[in-house]
């Protein structure tokens, strides 16, 4: 006899029911268990106001965590950067698989990139913090551009610049990679250029404390760097009482290699150095002020350390004045 299907809540979203879908595969494997998407609604969906004037943490997650706290579905994926830094005790986020892709892209007229738009570009974003960043990279290469709060799914945000409303719109790499539209990317943004959120283009796998059989499954789905990445870029996020809609960037990643290793390097060998940078900003929108650290150290091994990592580095932002630069402050 089958097995009873597993109940997966997913928002409605085609990205939302992509990345689901992807998940839903890797545990049906893991367990022999067929699974089913629940289609959920949140408050994120429905609204159509900017994030910023909702109060964007957790608009998105809170319809699934209630679903879940009622068992109607027995896990919930989500967009990691959208999950509120502080975790309820009654659920555990039991897998963050490998990450994707996590820079920004643009998709513009013409094809341009970034450097190649014209006097005056207006480019579409709903993120405070891709306008901070973008807006001081034209301001240190003296170009002039205006962005615009825009709102919506894949498809309408694309529309603006189809119907030659925007000269471009930024997205993240991730949701276009998992929608299998990558081809329509016409500029692949640089970190160096902007940072992307704490925890983007990683998923959230979470289900009630109590559900051991399957925390225990969902597990053999995490992986551990990429844990220990998000953690560190989300402890920063905290330490900074940040909500996910503040313009802060932060990416914890391996630092490429200073020097080229010698002959005998117990590291020549393909192996890469076990350190661990974690890079953050906080911005204007305006663009007219960054506060931009990074810190390195080693690979952190515990949910302690990576926290850590992230407190350090707040600390630092902090003291040149990174909490004047918020328009959000967590609760």
């Amino acid at each position: 006899m089958t097995e009873k299907a597993l109940r997966l809540g997913t928002r409605r979203s085609k990205l939302a029911m992509a990345q689901s879908g992807q998940v839903a595969d890797a545990v049906s494997q893991v367990t022999g268990r067929p699974v089913e998407l629940v289609e959920i609604t949140t408050y994120g969906d429905v609204s159509r106001e900017h994030l910023a004037q909702i109060g964007g943490t957790g608009v998105f997650v809170a319809a699934l965590r209630e679903a879940l706290a009622r068992g109607e579905v027995d896990f919930a994926v989500h967009s990691l950067k959208d999950l509120p830094t502080t975790q309820p005790d009654e659920l555990v986020v039991a897998a963050i698989p490998v990450r994707e892709d996590p820079r920004d892209v643009m998709i513009t007229r013409e094809g341009l990139k970034l450097t190649d738009l014209p006097r005056g570009a207006r480019i579409g974003t709903g993120s405070p913090r891709r306008m901070a960043q973008l807006n001081a990279f034209a301001r240190s290469r003296g170009m002039e551009i205006e962005t615009v709060p825009i709102r919506g799914n894949v498809d309408t945000r694309i529309g603006y610049v189809r119907k030659g409303e925007l000269d471009a719109v930024v997205l993240a790499a991730a949701g276009m990679n998992r929608i299998g539209r990558s081809d329509e990317v016409t500029d692949f943004l640089s970190v160096d250029t902007i940072l992307p959120a704490p925890g983007q283009g990683a998923l959230a796998v979470e289900c009630t404390a109590d559900n051991a059989d399957l925390i225990a499954a969902l597990a053999e789905l995490d992986d551990p760097f990429t844990r220990a990445a998000v953690t560190a870029e989300r402890s920063l996020l905290a330490a900074l009482e940040a909500g996910c809609s503040a313009p802060v960037g932060a990416l914890a990643d391996l630092p490429p290699l200073s020097a080229p290793l010698e002959r005998g390097d117990p590291h020549a060998d393909g192996q890469t150095v076990k350190e661990m940078r974690l890079r953050g900003v906080v911005g204007s929108t305006d663009g007219a002020t960054l506060v931009q650290l990074s810190t390195t150290g080693p690979v952190p091994e515990t949910h302690e350390a990576a926290m850590a990592l992230g407190r350090e580095l707040a600390t630092e932002m902090l003291a040149q004045g990174a909490a004047g630069l918020m328009g959000e402050r967590a609760h």
